[in-house]
């Protein structure tokens, strides 16, 4: 009988611990490296942004996936809309530049600001 209730306390503290990542929003901005760029290109599963940062002051093309770990990102993504991109802090050294884990996306600034 000790056998069966450990083994049951032990399934309900691992299923309790399997809830606990997710994060919101919230704690994703306040806690996760981000870059800042301007959609160059949308497709399917990824998007083409232009950054120019300190890391990067002559600018580069950076390929993000769109596989976020939020589901509350932004996701109507438009070419000309200036986003941040919350991500796990490695980009690969690849042309274009590749940032494949993002934990989410805001708008910063959308493309069509100026049509009004």
């Amino acid at each position: 009988m000790k056998r069966w209730t450990a083994l049951f306390l032990t399934l309900v503290c691992i299923l309790g611990l399997a809830g606990c990542d997710n994060r919101t929003m919230n704690y994703i901005i306040e806690n996760e490296p981000s870059i800042t760029g301007t959609v160059e290109e949308v497709r399917d599963n990824a998007i083409i942004i232009y950054i120019n940062t300190q890391g990067y002051p002559n600018g580069a093309s950076c390929k993000v996936s769109l596989d976020v770990e939020n589901k509350d990102s932004y996701t109507d993504i438009s070419v000309g809309d200036e986003i941040v991109v919350y991500y796990n802090g490695e980009i690969a050294e690849s042309d274009p530049l590749q940032i494949n884990t993002v934990y989410g996306i805001t708008l910063k600034t959308p493309a069509n600001q100026d049509a009004e």
